[in-house]
């Protein structure tokens, strides 16, 4: 079980068992609990400071939202991250960035393009320092900077919803990658046609930069699926 998780900050306006589901999900989202890790109620509870039913409510509700699935006479475990679902996430994802990086480039403030470069210096410091909690926000300050600089809040909106489940998967990338210094160049390269206001161009390398991560991060899965399975698929 996870060593990562606190106890519980309890508040007089919110269920209990709505502040374990929501300590739980976030858990499940940063990485924390891994995809098919089992979920040991008292373990949890142990863990978290609080009894096993809110936990129990807790798990049933997160089987419900998928993050969570019940194996008969094994118990529940941290749903795997499919194929399927890094497919459709992130080819939605890379058009959802391209154009992003399209309007960006024809309407961003000169504030909001020195903002990006420094957070791209940041996201560098975090490389060398290999900080990987530091490079996910970074990268997600990065990009949020970008859908800011379009204007067009349907779009950011759209982008926000997908936001959780980009998460799982930037998780993934950047933890089981090991070369962080291309990701660097890659926003390079996008700061750059941004810089120039060449849309076309932004388009073009904000989209193989998520292409880029899709096919790193099915690999990955792939792999970790075949190891589990003994290479059967």
């Amino acid at each position: 079980m996870n060593k990562d998780l606190d106890k519980l900050k309890l508040h007089d306006y919110k269920p209990l068992r709505e502040i374990v589901f929501e300590s739980l999900r976030e858990a499940i989202i940063d990485g924390k609990l891994k995809p098919g890790e089992r979920l040991m109620e008292v373990q949890l509870a142990e863990k978290l400071g609080v009894s096993r039913t809110p936990v129990r409510e807790a798990i049933r509700k997160l089987e419900l939202e998928g993050l969570v699935v019940m194996i008969p006479r094994k118990g529940a475990y941290v749903a795997d991250v499919s194929i399927k679902d890094i497919l459709e996430v992130l080819e939605i994802r890379a058009s959802l960035e391209g154009l992003a990086a399209q309007l960006a480039a024809e309407r961003i403030t000169d504030d909001e393009l020195e903002a990006l470069k420094m957070k791209a210096r940041e996201f560098d410091e975090c490389i060398k320092n290999k900080d990987i909690k530091c490079i996910i926000q970074k990268d997600v300050e990065f990009h949020d900077i970008i859908f800011k600089a379009t204007r067009n809040e349907k779009l950011i909106a759209i982008a926000e919803s997908l936001r959780e489940q980009v998460q799982r998967f930037r998780i993934i990338y950047v933890a089981e990658y090991d070369g962080t210094a291309k990701l660097s160049e890659e926003h390079s390269k996008i700061i750059e046609a941004i810089s120039k206001r060449d849309s076309k161009k932004a388009k073009y390398y904000a989209e193989i930069h998520i292409e880029n991560a899709e096919d790193y991060i099915i690999k990955i899965t792939k792999s970790k699926m075949n190891k589990r399975t003994g290479g059967v698929e």
